[in-house]
């Protein structure tokens, strides 16, 4: 790597050269050349194709689609989340989408999937907070932990 410029090399041949990118974090920039043929079929997705998609399942998933886009730019993440929907039903995707925004303004793709598999999806609000606790509930209140002397 120089200050202008990332080369790729392989058994001491240079196999690629690239300008390099000073922008976002983890910015990437790929020639379609240097693409493996089961790549290239993912550049006519772009960030419209995947609200289009997103839409079809629900508002919640269309706005984790439109964090995803503008925070990553990066659609890899985008058709992982909605290929979700081969494994799990549209209305479950959506159900999970809802959810995270319930733990986290800027969700990942992990705590989505996270949800899925443990079926908090499908459980109502009240059993989720009901889940998280034991069957006692809380034993002491916040005012136990707060021991400041005043």
């Amino acid at each position: 790597m120089t200050r202008s410029t990332v080369e790729i090399f392989f058994d001491g041949n240079r196999i690629a050269s690239h300008p390099r990118l000073y922008g976002r974090p983890n910015q990437y920039s790929t020639l379609e050349a240097h693409m493996p043929p089961d790549h290239l079929k993912y550049i006519q997705w772009n960030g419209e194709r995947f609200i289009s998609w997103a839409e079809k399942v629900g508002p919640n998933t269309t706005s984790v689609i439109r964090l995803f886009l503008s925070r990553y730019a990066v659609e890899q993440s985008c058709m992982a989340l909605l290929k979700l929907t081969d494994k799990y039903p549209p209305q479950r995707l959506e159900a999970a989408c809802s959810k995270v925004f319930s733990f986290t303004a800027s969700p990942s793709l992990k705590s989505i999937q996270s949800i899925l598999r443990s079926g908090q999806d499908k459980l109502p609000e009240q059993e989720v907070e009901k889940s998280s606790t034991s069957q006692y509930g809380f034993t002491r209140g916040a005012g136990y932990y707060d021991r400041r002397d005043d």
